[in-house]
């Protein structure tokens, strides 16, 4: 990865007249803010719409001024070690905003980022809460009901309106006077692409993550699981999907560790093709509720740096960590956290998901209740909030 100075240079988008700037700089914003936008500029097609994103939002028709996605780090220790290319793409971030003033901005996640731009934004007078002209908007709320819950206030203080996607979040900005609506999911869509749908007869999906760093830590568990599961039942085969060319890239040099796994396992980049899946086992990111919407039962798995897991363990206030438990409040999916996530325990765990009838009933049971919380329950979808902020 270069992150030399020049690396975090943006480019210039066409003219100056911006309606909209999206800031999303990790795969899952990506992948929500193109769903957002693709809806966005179908109803409002004269709207200029540029981003700091990834290969979604450039899919999606967006201008894609820079590829904030490929420059992702995660945890404490990452941001760190990158912090000079980071401040560099911060200031520079602000520089653009200040130079070709884009009427609104959304920010999707990526808290540390972007909520530290919404503050200097109204240091240096450009949103409306600092004086200036710039609407700030929030699509996908940070995990405050996990930790930093003070968080809200701060919040408050800089942004214009949040949309949230789950039913629960709303209820913690209660005590704030900030604009919070219910959007709820996208993945739950009737339209949403989602990868994959269940089938009995179908392949066993590896789902190590979608970045390098978490990639590192948790593939090498999950391709000895598999090739164990595997040596049981010669029927099965494995796919591991992909997000990225540098992940694709990555992954291939990992399992040249496991040769025994040539002939089982297959890369395949994550295009929306529909896959046919028995079961899953995975890390602890978005895809989880993917595949939970898609009725896919499977085991997450959740492994860090040994000082990131000290940190999180310290601050983290939740019972679950996979999405669709906490949406449920639920364990649908067993969840192996650090020291449990290792092979006997995968193997364990996971077999019933592929063998026992009642428990893949009652998941699917589950996975209905799921994709009613999330779409019957909200109150708009995000591209109908975020035209209002932009259109009223």
């Amino acid at each position: 990865m270069n992150r030399d100075s020049s690396t975090a240079e943006l480019l210039s988008p066409s003219d100056g007249k911006v309606d909209l700037l999206i800031i999303a700089g990790e795969h899952s914003g990506d992948e929500l803010a193109a769903h957002m936008v693709k809806h966005l500029l179908e109803k409002n097609p004269q709207l200029k719409v540029v981003a700091l994103g990834g290969e979604k939002l450039k899919e999606s028709g967006v201008e894609l001024v820079f590829n904030m996605v490929d420059h992702s780090v995660m945890g404490l220790v990452d941001v760190i070690k990158n912090y000079p290319f980071l401040k560099r793409l911060f200031d520079n971030t602000l520089n653009w905003i200040e130079k070709y003033q884009p009427k609104h901005i959304c920010f999707v996640d990526y808290p540390g980022f972007n909520l530290r731009l919404a503050k200097a934004m109204k240091e240096k007078q450009l949103s409306l809460k600092g004086g200036g002209n710039i609407g700030l908007h929030y699509y996908v709320s940070p995990q405050i009901w996990a930790w930093k819950s003070q968080r809200r206030f701060k919040m408050a203080k800089v942004l214009d309106s949040l949309g949230v996607l789950f039913p629960f979040e709303k209820e913690c900005y209660s005590d704030t006077d900030l604009p919070v609506t219910y959007l709820g999911h996208p993945f739950a869509e009737k339209d949403y692409p989602l990868p994959v749908e269940y089938d009995p007869n179908g392949v066993i999906l590896l789902l190590p993550g979608s970045r390098i760093k978490s990639i590192e830590v948790i593939a090498p568990t999950i391709f000895e699981a598999f090739q164990k599961i595997s040596d049981e039942d010669h029927s099965l085969s494995g796919v591991i999907l992909y997000p990225s060319q540098k992940v694709e890239a990555y992954l291939k040099t990992v399992l040249e560790s496991y040769p025994a796994l040539t002939e089982k396992v297959s890369l395949l980049k994550n295009d929306s093709r529909k896959l046919k899946v028995k079961g899953a086992i995975m890390s602890s990111g978005t895809i989880s509720l993917s595949m939970a919407l898609a009725s896919v039962p499977g085991v997450i798995l959740y492994k860090l740096s040994k000082l990131n897991y000290l940190l999180i363990r310290i601050l983290i206030k939740v019972r679950f960590i996979g999405l669709a438990n906490l949406i449920l409040d639920q364990s649908i999916y067993p969840e192996l956290l650090q020291k449990e996530a290792k092979v006997e325990n995968i193997v364990s765990h996971f077999t019933p998901c592929l063998n026992n009838q009642d428990s893949i009933n009652d998941f699917m049971d589950a996975s209905n209740v799921l994709r009613y919380k999330l779409i019957d329950e909200r109150e708009m979808s995000a591209s109908e909030w975020i035209a209002g902020q932009m259109l009223n």
